[in-house]
């Protein structure tokens, strides 16, 4: 039984909606994925109204992963068994969809100031029924005036912290987020520390309450994995992995099934959360 729990979907800056997660992660012979959209619930939301098309022999956790910033280094923070319906965890999430919004318009003002002619209009055009709109639908609409080949061009050049049009977002303080994931009862987990590049900061936000740490990750090697594995252990927190699937072309994996965990590393989860195991 295999697990990968770091999926997005269209909600965010996936390219395959929840319905087809289900049915990519059915083909990759998946026991259980993860759902974890940056700042949106939405895709799981649909999944809730749709509850009959997922089988019993997939259990899908809801999650979600949410930006914070650390003496200027961008830190993610994942959430497991999240009450989706949450009022507290709701409110966060729509002022959080507000700024989102808002940084956008600042990114496509600077892009415009340098000579780069798109609209804010069509960006949201081509982001569709997306929910959590980013820098990427800001680097399609690039791509498609053909000043750049490539989305990850356009972050090379342009969108990358300290490019010419980079604007950060509005975030929480990680213990902000440890607190309000907990609240909506889930289990809070540090996204792939490796990237980081500071491991001071991920023992400060072992400190400031995470309950976990994903230890399995595409961009860990294998140095990493062992360092963070050790890590987990000495603190005794639940050890997590996942592909960050986004179906992007050349970005691995590209199919679900291709980067997975064992799904008994689930349990620990479940265990915190106090739901039923996979």
């Amino acid at each position: 039984m295999t697990a990968d729990l770091h999926i997005h979907t269209t909600a965010s800056d996936g390219r395959l909606s929840a319905e087809n997660i289900i049915n990519q992660a059915i083909q990759g012979d998946l026991s259980c994925i993860a759902i974890t959209d940056h700042d949106t619930v939405d895709a799981l939301l649909q999944l809730d109204a749709t509850s009959h098309s997922i089988p019993p022999s997939l259990h899908v956790i809801p999650g979600i992963e949410l930006s914070t910033d650390v003496l200027n280094n961008e830190v993610h923070i994942l959430g497991y068994y999240i009450d989706i319906f949450n009022a507290e965890l709701q409110r966060q999430l729509d002022l959080l969809i507000l700024h989102r919004h808002e940084r956008a318009k600042q990114i496509i003002v600077k892009l415009n100031q340098l000579g780069y002619s798109i609209s804010y209009l069509r960006v949201l055009e081509l982001a569709g029924q997306v929910t959590s709109i980013g820098r990427p639908h800001i680097a399609k609409a690039l791509v498609e005036k053909a000043y750049f080949s490539t989305v990850s061009d356009v972050f090379i050049t342009l969108l990358n912290k300290n490019g010419p049009a980079y604007v950060p977002h509005y975030k929480l303080t990680p213990r902000q987020v440890i607190k309000l994931i907990k609240r909506a009862g889930g289990v809070p987990v540090l996204a792939h520390p490796g990237l980081i590049g500071n491991d001071n900061i991920v023992l400060n936000i072992i400190d400031a309450g995470i309950l976990g740490l994903e230890v399995y990750h595409p961009k860990h090697d294998e140095e990493q994995t062992n360092k963070y594995l050790k890590i987990a252990n000495k603190y005794q927190l639940a050890i997590t992995g996942g592909s960050d699937f986004h179906a992007i072309p050349a970005r691995f994996p590209e199919k679900l099934g291709v980067f997975t965990i064992p799904a008994n590393l689930t349990y620990p989860l479940q265990k915190l959360s106090k739901h039923e195991n996979c």
